[in-house]
């Protein structure tokens, strides 16, 4: 049996000051999903909503 290595960690993006900017980058991953196999959209919205609520949840200015 063959254990995948794990790769190197994902590469943290810097979220923007503006949380509107921050808004729009989560929604640009909507672009496109309808060209994407069904069974996608489920981790596209997932991954949406996690960076909406950090988005949301900053006090403007300190995203």
């Amino acid at each position: 049996m063959t254990v995948p290595k794990p790769g190197p960690p994902p590469v943290a993006q810097a979220r923007p000051a503006d949380p509107r900017l921050a808004v729009e980058r989560a929604m640009t991953a909507l672009d496109g999903l309808a060209d994407r196999p069904l069974a996608e959209h489920v981790a596209v919205f997932e991954r949406v909503h996690a960076a909406l609520g950090e988005a949301l949840a900053s006090p403007a200015g300190t995203a």
